[in-house]
C-alpha cells in the first residue's frame, strides 16, 4: 500500500489563525478521507503547521513513517518558510495541494512556496482543485504513484547473473551512477552459481514443475533432441535456483545473461525468466520477480519502476520487425515474455491453455522450451531507460497491442521466429520517429496509460521524460 505523508500549512499570525482554523482542519480532514478513500494509507501531522517549530517537529514526525510521498496541503495564504522548513526534514518525494476556493487564497500559498522550493532546487509536483472531486484526486493519485515507483528504487538490489551479453553496451550500466541516482546496488552474481545451484534441486521438484507445465500448456512439443521432459526440467531447476538465489542475496530484481555459455552448454533460461516475471508458477500465486533477459540492466530498471506504478508483470521485447503494410511491430524475444500476457488472467490456466512450449531454435544449441504465444489486445504503455551521452531518459509512448484472425496471426508470427513469444504493436508514434530516436534494441509494456505517472517519476528521479508519437 502506498503511504503518503500529510502536513497542512497555514497562515502564521494567531489572529489569523483563530478566524481560519476551522476552514483548514476541514480541508485537511476531507483531503485525507478522499486519499484513504482511494486505498491510500495516510500518515497525518498531529497538528496544522502556523510556526516554525511546528513545522520542523511535524515534518521530522512524518518522515520517520518512511512516506512514498509527503503531501504539503496549502488551502489558504500560508507562510512559505513553513513549507521550505517542512520540506528541509523530508527526504521523500514531495508534493504541493491546494483547493480552488475564491475565498482564500491558497492557490496564492501554494505558488509562493513552489516558488521557493524551485529557488534551491527542490524538486516537487503540484496538484489542485477541490478534495471531493474525482479529478483532484486523480491528481494527486497519479503523483503518488510516481512518488512510490521512484522511492521503492532506493534501497533495493539488482542481481545480475553474469556479465555483458555478446558485446550489448546498452545491456551494461555503471553501478556508481546507479547507487548515485536512484539507490540502488548491484550485486554481481556469475553464471556458474545458477549451474551449481540447479544441480542440487530436488529431482521431485524438478518433475512437478515439469508436469505441470505439460498439464496446463496448450501444448509441449518434444522433439527428443532440442527439447525433451529431461531438459524441460533442467530449465525448472534453474527456476528453482534463482528462486534460491534471490532468497539468499535478499535480490529485489535480477537479469540472466544466458547467452552464449549457457544457451550453447546448458540450457536456455526462458522458462526461468517467464515464470519469475509472472504472478504464479506451480508452487501457486506470488509476487513478480523483475528479471530481465540478456541481464539488460537498464531493461530491468524500467521493468521495476514499471511494476511498481502497474502493478502487473511486465513485458520485455526485442523491437524485431515493422509489418509496413499493416502499420504493427512485431516485438518478439527469446521467451522473455511473462505469460501472464497471454491472456491477462490472474488465473495460470487461462494464460498457459495460449501458451505452447516448442523446442529452441538453432540460435541455442543446448536446447530447452522456448515459450510461445501472442499476447492479448489491449491498451499499453511503452517504456525505456536509455541513455544520451551518459545521461538517463525515459522514453515513453502509447500503444496498443492487436490480434487478428488465426491465419493472420500465423502467418505474421512466422514471418520472424515462431517459437518465441509475440506481441503486435500499434504504436501512436511513426516507424520513422522510433527508429531515428529509439535508444534501445528492447522495449518494455503495461496494460493501460501511465505517461502522466511516468513523467512525475522522471521528475522525482530528476531524469529527462522523452515522449515520442505526442505521448
Amino acid at each position: 500500500m502506498t503511504t503518503i505523508g500529510l502536513l497542512t500549512v497555514s497562515d502564521g499570525r494567531p489572529s489569523v489563525q483563530a478566524d481560519i482554523g476551522d476552514f483548514v482542519a476541514d480541508s485537511e480532514q476531507r483531503l485525507a478521507g478522499a486519499l484513504t478513500d482511494r486505498g491510500f494509507s495516510v500518515v497525518r501531522a498531529s497538528e496544522i503547521v502556523g510556526s516554525n517549530d511546528v513545522a520542523v517537529r511535524e515534518a521530522r514526525r512524518i518522515a520517520a513513517a518512511r512516506p512514498d510521498l509527503t503531501l504539503i496541503n496549502i488551502p489558504v495564504w500560508a507562510f512559505p518558510h513553513f513549507t521550505m522548513l517542512a520540506a528541509s526534514e523530508t527526504a521523500s518525494p514531495l508534493a504541493l495541494f491546494s483547493n480552488l476556493d475564491p475565498k482564500y487564497p491558497g492557490m496564492v500559498g501554494m505558488l509562493a512556496a513552489g516558488g521557493a522550493l524551485d529557488q534551491i532546487g527542490r524538486v516537487h509536483a503540484r496538484a489542485w482543485g477541490d478534495s471531493g472531486e474525482p479529478e483532484a484526486i486523480d491528481g494527486l493519485a497519479t503523483i503518488a504513484r510516481a512518488g512510490a515507483a521512484s522511492a521503492g528504487l532506493r534501497g533495493s538490489t539488482f542481481g545480475r547473473i553474469g556479465g555483458r551479453p555478446m558485446g550489448m553496451y546498452t545491456a551494461v550500466s555503471n553501478p556508481d551512477q546507479w547507487m548515485r541516482e536512484f539507490g540502488v546496488d548491484v550485486e554481481e552474481i556469475d553464471q556458474f552459481e545458477l549451474v551449481r545451484r540447479a544441480e542440487t534441486i530436488d529431482p521431485a521438484l524438478a518433475r512437478h514443475g515439469r508436469e505441470w507445465l505439460e498439464r496446463l500448456a496448450a501444448g509441449v512439443h518434444y522433439d527428443g533432441r532440442l527439447l525433451t521432459p529431461e531438459l524441460l526440467e533442467r530449465q525448472v531447476r534453474v527456476y528453482e535456483a534463482m528462486r534460491e538465489l534471490i532468497a539468499e542475496r535478499n535480490l529485489d530484481f535480477c537479469g540472466i545473461k544466458a547467452q552464449p555459455e549457457l544457451t550453447d552448454h546448458y540450457c536456455t533460461t526462458d522458462i526461468a525468466e517467464a515464470f519469475l516475471n509472472d504472478p504464479y508458477d506451480w508452487h501457486g500465486p506470488k509476487t513478480p520477480v523483475v528479471c530481465s533477459t540478456e541481464a539488460d540492466m537498464d531493461a530491468a530498471l524500467t521493468m521495476q519502476l514499471l511494476r511498481n506504478l502497474s502493478g502487473t508483470p511486465v513485458l520485455f521485447a526485442d523491437v524485431r520487425h515493422y509489418h509496413a503494410d499493416r502499420g504493427i511491430w512485431d516485438l518478439c524475444n527469446s521467451g522473455q515474455h511473462a505469460t501472464w500476457f497471454a491472456a491477462r488472467s490472474a488465473e495460470p490456466a487461462q494464460n498457459l491453455a495460449h501458451v505452447h512450449l516448442y523446442p529452441e531454435d538453432f540460435y541455442f544449441p543446448a536446447g530447452g522450451a522456448s515459450v510461445h504465444y501472442l499476447a492479448a489486445e489491449g491498451d499499453m504503455t511503452f517504456a525505456r531507460l536509455t541513455r544520451l551521452d551518459g545521461d538517463y531518459r525515459m522514453q515513453v509512448m502509447r500503444g496498443a497491442f492487436e490480434r487478428y484472425d488465426d491465419d493472420t496471426n500465423e502467418r505474421l508470427m512466422r514471418q520472424s521466429t515462431y517459437v518465441w513469444p509475440h506481441a503486435f504493436a500499434r504504436m501512436e508514434a511513426g516507424p520513422e520517429e522510433i527508429l531515428t530516436r529509439f535508444g534501445s534494441n528492447h522495449i518494455h509494456a503495461v496494460p493501460g496509460d501511465h505517461v502522466a505517472s511516468l513523467r512525475h517519476v522522471c521528475q522525482f528521479l530528476g531524469i529527462a521524460f522523452d515522449g515520442f508519437g505526442g505521448a
